[in-house]
């Protein structure tokens, strides 16, 4: 079959520019592309909604492990984020989003399908979500979208050097790079960037924290954003695209730049929050967690010091402003390609990070708003309000329903979420009454296998662990930090029940409900 002018010079583009980020060669390519590139209207339309409006492209920005309260403009005065509060005046801002399971793959299979995590078999880090799932991406791309992804993708098992498989995801581009670390040689394609412009990264030497003693171009936060900005420019006359710009940081290990980690004084951090003897009537995991995450291997509270308590919290920061300054970067890219006003795009995390609040690091089998409160901001100028900050209910299983419904495409039946776009459009307030949690045995090794679900409303939040049989709830409104665990106080005992039901509800709401039933027998 011939192929038309408009798919020659997209898979002209794609070739050239997909395969090395900032390269000279990538850059000339495009520029002979666009000196020859022939009046707009002599391409074939792009796609659009059945009612004739054009499906809007998509820039998709997830951090890693990135809490709610690290943005400045919302609960953060210490952390300078200039780019995200610029982009907070320009779009809807949700106060209160919850990831479904603190730990990453299953968090990003949910977000990604639309679907609980036990719905998508992707329960737990070292699981391969089933093939027979369908992401947006994959949906999006049956409707004629070009769908890109940069960074980490985390949907499979890819530990020791093995590059996770991948199911029919809908990527047509895919830049892979999982973390910072170099397990996967000659696989990681932030490292292959590295290696051509003759930059090394020297060995951490021991502690906690580590200033990278290289120019911040050369990060991978900085190379995602490169990425993603190519991908753009090149995808200008072939709307409607998709990019996910899948950063690692501020995930751990606490190595920001020498550059940004100079501009956090540590003795200006806040200190964690913790009390001292809280874990006593909590669940048994949370005490393993306090002497070393991970189930007793990895960094330990009780053996860091009060001063390299303030020494993490700097270099997380440092982590999250180049995070603002590389979604700036973008931000303008996209602008000055001219196509900002029919892009949707997105910040949020996939999962927040204890950061030594109750006297832990990292994540595990607990549901803290530190660990599973996220950002999360949506900008579509011309659609979605702006400046607008959202205190409703919402889950990141509600993001998939929204990017197919804002493209015009019917949501498939198995999408477990909510569309947002009765919020983002100004419609309504009011959302969900409750958000649902679990954690099923997803990450570390313990002694009996961590099986808990959580479900939160404004007021109460109750986690049921199955073994040891015992639980957590807490009193929001008095008790916001989450440190009075009330699960055997007599004088909680009937809200305690209600969430109880709650839960059993909210577990029952989330029985996949695929496959569809087509006769009565």
């Amino acid at each position: 079959m011939s192929m038309n002018r408009r798919d020659v010079i997209k898979n002209a583009l794609l070739s050239a520019g997909a395969i090395s980020a900032g390269s000279a060669m990538a850059q000339e390519v495009s520029a002979q592309a666009a000196q020859k590139r022939v009046p707009h209207e002599s391409y074939p339309s792009p796609p659009r909604k059945t009612n004739g409006e054009r499906m809007p492209n998509v820039l998709w920005v997830c951090t890693d492990q990135q809490r709610f309260d690290t943005l400045a403009g919302l609960s953060n005065s210490l952390i300078k984020t200039p780019n995200l509060q610029k982009f907070m005046s320009e779009s809807v801002t949700f106060t209160n989003t919850f990831c479904q399971t603190p730990i990453c793959s299953p968090s990003r299979g949910s977000f990604l399908s639309g679907r609980y995590p036990h719905v998508t078999g992707l329960r737990a880090n070292g699981q391969r979500i089933r093939p027979t799932e369908r992401l947006v991406t994959r949906i999006l791309a049956d409707n004629q979208y070009t769908c890109g992804l940069v960074g980490k993708l985390h949907l499979s098992p890819c530990l020791g050097g093995r590059v996770e498989d991948r199911i029919d995801d809908g990527y047509e581009v895919f830049k892979w790079s999982h973390d910072i670390s170099d397990q996967w040689p000659l696989k990681n394609e932030w490292y292959n960037w590295l290696a051509k412009e003759g930059v090394k990264i020297p060995k951490a030497p021991p502690g906690h924290v580590w200033g990278m003693p290289i120019d911040p171009k050369y990060t991978q936060t900085a190379w995602c954003a490169d990425s993603a900005i190519d991908f753009m420019r090149q995808q200008r006359d072939f709307n409607p695209w998709l990019m996910s710009v899948n950063i690692f940081q501020p995930h751990h290990p606490f190595y920001p730049t020498e550059e940004y980690l100079h501009r956090y004084n540590p003795k200006d951090m806040p200190t964690p929050a913790y009390r001292e003897g809280e874990l006593a009537n909590k669940p048994v995991f949370q005490t393993t967690d306090h002497r070393g995450a991970y189930g007793g291997g990895g960094i330990s509270f009780e053996k860091t010091s009060p001063q390299e308590h303030l020494e993490i919290t700097a270099a997380y920061y440092a982590m999250i402003e180049q995070v603002d300054t590389d979604m700036g970067r973008m931000m303008h890219a996209l602008e000055e390609s001219g196509q900002a006003d029919n892009t949707i795009v997105i910040f949020m995390s996939d999962h927040g990070e204890m950061l030594g609040d109750h006297g832990m690091y990292l994540k595990g089998p607990y549901f803290y708003d530190c660990l599973t409160r996220v950002p999360l901001i949506v900008r579509w100028p011309g659609h979605f309000k702006q400046g607008l900050k959202v205190d409703a209910l919402v889950e990141l299983v509600d993001i998939a329903p929204t990017l197919v419904e804002a493209a015009g495409i019917p949501v498939p039946s198995g999408m477990q979420g909510r569309s947002l776009m009765p919020l983002l459009t100004g419609q309504t307030t009011q959302h969900r009454d409750s958000v649902y949690m679990e954690y099923f045995d997803a990450n570390a090794t313990y002694e009996i296998p961590p099986m808990l679900t959580s479900v939160r409303t404004d007021k109460w939040k109750l986690n049921y662990c199955d073994k040891p049989r015992t639980g957590e709830l807490y009193d929001l409104e008095k008790d916001p930090g989450e440190f009075n665990n009330l699960w055997d106080d007599a004088h909680a005992r009937d809200a305690r029940e209600r969430m109880m039901h709650l839960l059993v509800g909210r577990m029952i709401e989330t029985t996949d409900p695929l496959p569809e039933r087509h006769t009565s027998w």
